[in-house]
């Protein structure tokens, strides 16, 4: 009897550990704010808490400096530098977590993915309105004081050290006919995009293309993005305004500078138009476009599965029993088992 006992105490545990611990293993995210925003703010708080509680997923907002503030006047790559040595603090992104960035949240997530040495794998990447591509103008500043010195450094030349030093959008900013001085002087978006030539990294490439799922979110009435296309890595050609070419069109895409196109030829990105200005986020865009890719598909499959593996399992167990003690073992029948069924 203390043999049949113990036998059906192993089995209840593997019972509990199979159907209730499985599901709680899921990745958690990240989310990466915009420009003038911080992860204080009530919508940001809000957006990360809802995302948390629709994907079941934890979700961390991560801030870079004094927020607002840094978002405008830190450069790109040391705003992404403190958000690389954040990520690698936070114990529980160290198997890996998925990333939501929002407008020039989205340039320091792909500056995550592709810079960011011994850092956490990042799984599926959610960009909502990020300048890929690059922007022709600094965004809108508003009426805040913090305007008085933004505008003062616009007057200057975007592409001079001490803009770029100062002027966190200058380091995406893209004049498609002025393309020498961008290559030459712009701090972020050329080594980012892997523009430089004689210069081409494989490792940012090889990095990009390692994620599981890209999708990218453009915001149809955006007139902060300029061009709007460049959410989904359109933009002009070089030399010309007249025109707005595609991402397929783009030379970053023909000759696959980050892996863009290895990504698409893949099945692994998603272009979605949404209607709105920029970063309108309604909850049914957050639900539709955004919590599926931080639900872990893997494990959804899992837990699918698992009736039939459970039946499998208990197959066997019983043929088990029946083996050393003559008879299946009470409880463990069709019944208990559709019970513990998910179907």
């Amino acid at each position: 009897m203390a043999g049949h006992e113990l036998s059906a105490t192993i089995f209840m545990l593997f019972v509990f550990t199979f159907f209730f611990i499985l599901p709680s293993i899921s990745l958690p995210f990240v989310v990466l704010h915009g420009i003038s925003d911080s992860c204080s703010k009530t919508k940001v708080k809000r957006f990360t808490k809802l995302l948390t509680n629709w994907s079941g997923c934890q979700g961390y907002c991560i801030e870079i400096g004094d927020g607002a503030w840094d978002s405008w006047f830190m450069p790109l790559m040391k705003q992404t530098e403190i958000a690389c040595e954040k990520v690698k603090k936070i114990d529980e992104l160290i198997d890996g977590y998925n990333l939501v960035g929002l407008s020039q949240g989205a340039m320091i997530g792909r500056g995550l993915i592709e810079f960011c040495d011994g850092g956490p794998q990042v799984n599926n990447f959610i960009s909502l309105a990020g300048p890929h591509a690059g922007i022709a103008s600094v965004p809108l500043c508003g009426s805040e004081v913090v305007c008085i010195l933004v505008d003062y450094l616009i007057e200057l030349e975007v592409y001079g050290a001490y803009v770029q030093e100062h002027l966190a959008p200058s380091n995406y900013i893209k004049i498609p006919t002025d393309i020498k001085s961008y290559l030459k002087g712009c701090k972020f978006l050329p080594q980012l995009n892997n523009e430089i030539k004689n210069r081409k990294n494989s490792t940012y490439k090889e990095r990009f293309s390692s994620i599981e799922k890209l999708v990218l979110i453009m915001f149809e009435n955006d007139t902060v993005l300029v061009p709007k296309e460049t959410s989904l890595f359109g933009y002009y050609p070089d030399g010309s305004f007249d025109t707005v070419l595609p991402a397929n069109e783009t030379l970053l895409y023909t000759e696959d500078w980050i892996g863009l196109k290895t990504l698409v030829e893949a099945g692994k990105v998603e272009f979605i138009n949404v209607t709105g200005g920029h970063l309108e986020i309604t909850e049914s865009i957050m639900k539709e476009y955004i919590v599926p890719y931080l639900e872990d598909e893997d494990l959804m499959q899992i837990i699918v599965r698992r009736s039939s593996i459970y039946r499998w399992f208990l197959r066997l167990w019983n043929s088990f029993m029946e083996l050393l003690f003559g008879f299946p073992e009470d409880g463990l029948n069709d019944n208990t088992m559709k019970l513990l069924s998910t179907e």
